[in-house]
């Protein structure tokens, strides 16, 4: 559920590229990698409609050249997308291939494909023949071909299944233990412990490292909407005399000062803000569950690790990680993480539900009062719209994740204060709500840019 990647968005850059990169590899293991000629991609329906501004053309590009998301140089993007506009031409299988990017990369914004909204075709000529591969991006990263079932781990048996929150919390209650004691337990089955920390600690690096130089960069995002940076101004006025060289430093600063309820929320904001500004400008972030939600888990984090009253340990930041985890994973599992599907109530809402069990568990509150806490949060998300302005992460986008931290933060506490046991509302009854919410909710509120304030703003988009 947690991934790192590059901006803006998890289903229409990171899900693109890779699926790019799959196809290549499925060529590759086919035999004719070296035998291909041209190739072009076809991006249908939500791709279509707001793929440039979510740079899916460019993520494909980039995958075609043999970048990843987990290591390409993020401040090289540019220069490495203009030298293809100039050279148009790839190497596959150690071959110059022809490829002009504007002409092979196809938007077709009037066509779906059946599987999901955000459908791609990749098209090869080998041997003078075509040879096509269709795949979704079906939200968070996570891509199937066409005909292929959900991804699932075959043969792994886990100590403590859940499909269901009421499966996970049966789980707590036979074992007495917390929601991030049964996820470690059920991580086992996969990796050892220490490979578990290490993901673990690569993800909160990524987040670390994005709220700190969100917090420090400023100027303009691109994209025409003339949107500024705002983090690194918040920045300024709670730390004047922040000289901070390092997140560790900075993050003892925040800690070392007494502050406010009305700073320690522009506090939340300011970290918010910093990740899906970050995002916005092509940076590498945690898809938490998505990009265009990525702000949230990583804001809420940061409150627990700099406004504790004890010091956090490593070991509670990666259980807060493993909580968020898997709570996201039976969103994913009963209704959407993928906007185009849902709405933003899929992301940002879903995103919110995450942190708030996390926060939750990580102040003391039992299994049954984190997934009440998810469950307050996501069902003030519910019916949210996705209505990005000119197919760009920015309107509303990067306000409505300091939205979701906030919502969060209050939805642990309210959970802390109240008894689970009497609550009207379950996580698994309104994980269905968001499903049934999804399925009725019209396709021009669904990331397509066809409504909302995407048509009542005017703006022209330039270029990521």
């Amino acid at each position: 559920m947690l991934k790192i990647g590059v901006g803006p968005s998890s289903s229409h850059t990171l899900g693109p590229w890779r699926a790019v990169q799959r196809w290549l590899a499925e060529l590759a293991e086919a035999g004719v990698l070296d035998r291909v000629e041209r190739v072009q991609i076809h991006l249908y329906g939500s791709l279509a409609l707001t793929g440039r501004g979510h740079c899916t053309d460019q993520a494909v590009w980039l995958a075609l050249l043999g970048h990843d998301p987990v290591t390409i140089e993020v401040e090289r993007i540019g220069e490495t997308v203009a030298a293809l506009r100039a050279d148009r031409q790839l190497r596959l299988g150690g071959r110059a291939v022809p490829f002009d990017p504007e002409a092979d990369t196809v938007f077709h914004p009037a066509e779906r494909l059946p599987g999901h909204a955000n459908g791609m075709t990749c098209v090869a000529v080998v041997d003078g023949a075509e040879r096509a591969s269709t795949y979704y991006s079906v939200g968070g990263g996570f891509v199937v071909a066409e005909g292929e079932a959900r991804a699932q781990a075959a043969g792994i048996r886990l100590p403590r299944p859940a499909q269901v929150p009421a499966e996970m919390l049966e789980h707590c209650r036979e074992a007495d233990c917390r929601i991030a004691d049964s996820v470690w337990e059920n991580e086992r089955a996969w990796r050892t412990d220490d490979e578990i920390r290490e993901r673990l600690r690569a993800l909160w690096a990524v987040m670390r490292e994005g709220v700190f130089r969100g917090c420090h960069t400023e100027g303009v995002l691109p994209g025409g909407l003339g949107v500024e940076r705002r983090a690194a101004g918040i920045n300024r006025r709670l730390l004047p005399d922040d000289d901070a060289q390092t997140s560790a430093e900075w993050i003892a600063a925040i800690r070392g000062r007494p502050f406010s309820f009305k700073q320690t929320l522009q506090w939340v904001s300011a970290f918010a803000l910093a990740v899906n500004e970050e995002n916005a400008n092509l940076g590498r972030v945690v898809t938490a569950p998505t990009n265009g939600a990525a702000g949230v888990i990583p804001a809420v984090l940061f409150y627990l690790v700099c406004f504790s009253d004890e010091e956090v340990t490593e070991e509670q930041v990666l259980d807060f990680l493993l909580v968020a985890g898997e709570v996201g994973t039976f969103f994913k599992k009963g209704a959407t993480i993928s906007a185009a599907m849902g709405g933003c109530q899929a992301e940002v809402g879903v995103s919110s539900a995450m942190a708030a069990a996390a926060l939750c568990e990580a102040e003391g509150g039992t299994p049954a009062q984190a997934f009440q806490a998810a469950e307050i949060a996501m069902e003030h998300h519910l019916g949210m719209t996705c209505d990005p302005v000119a197919g760009l992460v920015q309107i509303p986008c990067i306000e409505r994740n300091t939205m979701g931290a906030v919502k969060a933060i209050n939805a642990a506490e309210l959970a802390l204060a109240g008894a689970p046991d009497r609550a009207k509302v379950s996580l698994d009854a309104v994980i269905r709500t968001l499903r049934e919410t999804a399925e009725g909710m019209s396709d021009r509120f669904k990331e397509t840019s066809q409504g909302g304030l995407a048509t009542n703003v005017s703006v022209r988009f330039t270029e990521c």
